[in-house]
């Protein structure tokens, strides 16, 4: 995990486990309104277009910040965006929440730097 030189550049980082990968982007790379970008993957690294929703959740504890989740929308290929609010700079915990059918849901949860 390394935080963009540029502010204004985006952070990336992947997610995986066992039944799902998650390539993110969040955009700019610093604090205030960040577009958050997803691309599902399974575990062959195929697009997973079949999930049935994504939510993220933002959370930043050391530095007093609660947990903020949004419902991320779908734009069609195995990708969603969600926009959200990041009020400081730091390290981030972004959990994603993901339902790969009515009853089947996989969290994947990574720090970030924004």
């Amino acid at each position: 995990m390394v935080a963009a030189d540029d502010p204004d550049e985006p952070f990336v980082t992947h997610f995986h486990n066992s039944k799902a990968m998650a390539n993110i982007r969040v955009s700019p790379g610093r604090a205030g309104p960040v577009e958050i970008a997803i691309q599902l993957e399974d575990g062959n690294e195929q697009p997973l277009t079949t999930a049935h929703g994504v939510s993220v959740t933002l959370a930043n504890p050391d530095k007093g910040v609660a947990r903020v989740t949004a419902i991320a929308e779908p734009i069609g290929g195995g990708k969603w965006v969600v926009r959200m609010d990041a009020p400081q700079s730091g390290r981030w915990s972004l959990d994603l929440r993901i339902r790969l059918s009515a009853t089947e849901t996989v969290n994947i949860e990574a720090p970030i730097l924004i």
